[in-house]
């Protein structure tokens, strides 16, 4: 009988009564057990890393592992099909890499960002009118580049093997399908460069033997790091991987960059422009960042290599000037709203500089963080 009738007719209900449990409960409930197994895989990595400090034996120890490893590749490829992909409003991040990648090769992006650094380096050399040299070698159409090289690292479950316009390589240290191959990136050897026509390259990699121990340098268009950084607990394997990158893309190739970010927007405003400082550091320059859903996404190309060698130490401290200034300047702007007849001494400058130099780089530091 209906509950309104009893109310009517003043009759009493005896019989258990059955409340109807919404779908998207046990949705939930499995959404936060698998997202609590992912981020339980990487707070053990973290606390081991300050606990230990080697970070060579915690990444040799965690990929021995395989119990630990496949339960967290299971997990993820699950969250991707079932969770993040139906609760994402919009464009997701797979989809939105796609579109940077046609509007960057295909859509004349790459030759609109050459053309603004050409005139930025004339004019910062003095010169007025300086001619803006013709990119005749940059691609207009699908049909002449070819098939889009990306590589995945950390792919999981490969999400770019379904868009045409992409020859995928997806490496993972546990392949959760069988179209990823079987890699350790912190450890992949890097080759020399393949002196091939474009066709005989994609034959190359569609002939890929598994697993992936070595690589030729300046293979690939575009390197995709999602999820990746947050996964190493140390800066040093951070900057190891955004190096490898930088070797394995052509030039002007595109790195993209996604990192979990459930802020608002301006939250992490200054760490992701010192995140931008840092990668410039390393060879790449700033195409454009977005922020779907609970993501943040860091397009960077790779810019016309130069004759010194970037190391490890050079490119910390490289970095560790260029966010002095930044910050700095910051703060100036702070202050000077305060007062404007506010101004750092030199002395104050230089020792704000050698305490700076005892601070980790914030690009790679900050996940570990979280």
């Amino acid at each position: 009988m209906d509950l309104r009738e009893q109310v009517e007719t003043g009759e009493a209900h005896t019989g258990p009564l059955f409340m109807p449990i919404p779908v998207e409960v046990p949705r939930k409930k499995e959404q936060e057990k698998l997202s609590g197994l992912v981020k339980n895989v990487h707070r053990r990595l973290r606390r081991k890393y300050r606990e230990v400090g080697d970070f060579d034996r915690i990444w040799r120890e965690h990929c021995e592992d395989e119990q630990t490893l496949s339960q967290y590749a299971l997990a993820m490829k699950n969250l991707a099909d079932n969770h993040w992909t139906k609760n994402c409003e919009g464009e997701g991040r797979i989809e939105w890499c796609r579109s940077v990648c046609q509007e960057y090769f295909l859509d004349g992006g790459m030759k609109r960002m050459l053309e603004k650094d050409a005139k930025s380096a004339a004019l910062s050399s003095g010169l007025t009118a300086a001619p803006v040299p013709p990119y005749s070698t940059i691609p207009s159409s699908i049909s002449q580049l070819g098939k889009m090289r990306l590589l995945d690292v950390g792919s999981c479950f490969n999400p770019f093997l379904k868009f045409d316009e992409f020859l995928t390589v997806g490496i993972d240290i546990v392949p959760a399908v069988e179209s990823v191959y079987k890699c350790d990136f912190l450890n992949l050897q890097l080759q020399q460069p393949l002196q091939l026509a474009g066709d005989a390259v994609e034959t190359f990699l569609r002939h890929l033997h598994n697993p992936i121990d070595a690589l030729p340098a300046q293979l690939f268009h575009v390197v995709v790091f999602s999820l990746l950084l947050s996964y190493f607990p140390s800066p040093y394997q951070r900057w190891i991987c955004c190096k490898k990158a930088h070797e394995l893309l052509e030039l002007h190739g595109l790195l993209l960059i996604i990192t979990p970010d459930s802020s608002h927007q301006n939250r992490h405003a200054l760490m992701m422009r010192s995140w931008r400082v840092a990668v410039e550091s390393l060879g790449f320059k700033r195409y454009k960042t977005s922020t779907p859903t609970r993501r943040r996404i860091l397009p960077t190309c790779q810019c016309a290599p130069t004759s010194k060698t970037t190391s490890w130490r050079g490119a910390l401290r490289s970095f560790q000037r260029r966010l002095t200034t930044l910050i700095l300047g910051r703060v100036r702007a702070a202050l000077c709203r305060a007062s404007t007849s506010w101004r750092i001494p030199s002395c104050s400058r230089a020792r704000f500089h050698r305490q700076l130099h005892l601070m980790p780089s914030s690009m790679f530091n900050y996940c570990a963080a979280k």
